[in-house]
């Protein structure tokens, strides 16, 4: 299950993280075994985010409720980001804000932690 409690490395992705092209940072914490969603498929998942300082500001988890949405329908480190996981797996991510909401106002700023799950490929 997806942490709900912000993470000790929430403020800076760790030496042992990945990082692509783009920036984004990632570490699988539980490794899945299905498959792995294209750009234009739904996926379903539970999700918790927090900003760097460890405030929490979404999560599915709370809600009690997996969300499900199309991959090119949110930010563009979610795009990737979970495009890169499998079925069953639990990914950490640092999306830098250039890949999140951009300093969009109303949206949470700078870079963005999330723990992800993904539970299906729809």
């Amino acid at each position: 299950m997806v942490n709900t409690n912000a993470p000790d490395n929430v403020a800076a992705a760790p030496a042992e993280a990945t990082v692509t092209d783009s920036g984004l940072a990632y570490l699988v914490l539980t490794e899945g075994n299905g498959a792995s969603p294209s750009a234009s498929d739904t996926v379903r998942v539970h999700y918790t985010g927090w900003t760097t300082d460890g405030a929490k500001f979404d999560s599915s988890v709370d809600r009690g409720q997996p969300a499900e949405f199309p991959l090119n329908r949110v930010i563009a480190g979610w795009t990737e980001g979970v495009s890169l996981m499998k079925e069953g797996e639990t990914t950490r991510f640092w999306i830098p804000q250039a890949l999140a909401y951009q300093g969009r106002p109303g949206a949470p700023k700078g870079m963005l932690v999330f723990d992800v799950q993904l539970i299906a490929v729809l």
